[in-house]
């Protein structure tokens, strides 16, 4: 099962996988149709590679949160605070999969409801004679973003503070983990060193 994800998914360096900010009005508030048709689970795809000591994993964005799934890796000699780090990382996406699935399938939802209701109102139903599915005009569909962020405007503003606290933690940790290196290295060096130079 591993090979076949692995197809799906490609390899990055760490690096390209830190955290940055995410403006929670402003992103992600459209879905495809049929996930809002068929209502799927909102659980993020358990076929997936498994972790590689040597680099991060990055996946297609799923269909729900419209994020891609990371699977960090995990170094030989992992330690409890690098572990710690990285179970963060992990749960932190997790945790953003799961707020963006359920967010993008209530707005799809609510959205095809506020059209179906406008449209009824006039007399008119979803499709047309000739099959086709009718719309509303940019100033109709207007009165449904606008209504739709200020019904969500506590729900973003408290995944807006989880967030950037989860980001400062997981920013501290990498300089816990970064200090932690380099010391390792520091000290490694001086050892070697005391152990080369010839005594009298």
């Amino acid at each position: 099962m591993a090979t076949k994800a692995a197809a799906a998914w490609r390899s990055v360096s760490d690096a390209a996988l830190r955290p940055h900010r995410i403006s929670a009005a402003s992103r992600r508030l459209c879905s495809s149709e049929p996930a809002t048709r068929q209502n799927p689970p909102t659980k993020a795809s358990t076929l997936r590679p498994e972790p590689s000591p040597t680099h991060d994993w990055i996946g297609p964005p799923n269909p729900l949160s419209n994020l891609r799934p990371i699977v960090y890796r995990i170094n030989e000699k992992e330690s409890d605070l690098e572990k710690q780090l990285r179970k963060l990382r992990q749960e932190t996406e997790d945790w953003n999969h799961s707020f963006w699935a359920k967010q993008n399938v209530s707005f799809s939802k609510e959205k095809e409801a506020f059209i179906i209701s406008q449209l009824k109102a006039k007399g008119l139903t979803l499709r047309g004679e000739d099959g086709r599915r009718r719309t509303l005009s940019s100033e109709e569909m207007a009165i449904f973003y606008k209504s739709f962020l200020d019904r969500n405007q506590m729900r973003h503003a408290d995944y807006n503070k989880e967030w950037y606290r989860r980001n400062f933690t997981i920013t501290l940790l990498m300089a816990k983990v970064a200090v932690n290196s380099l010391w390792k290295t520091v000290t490694e060096k001086q050892r070697q060193k005391k152990n080369s130079t010839p005594t009298n």
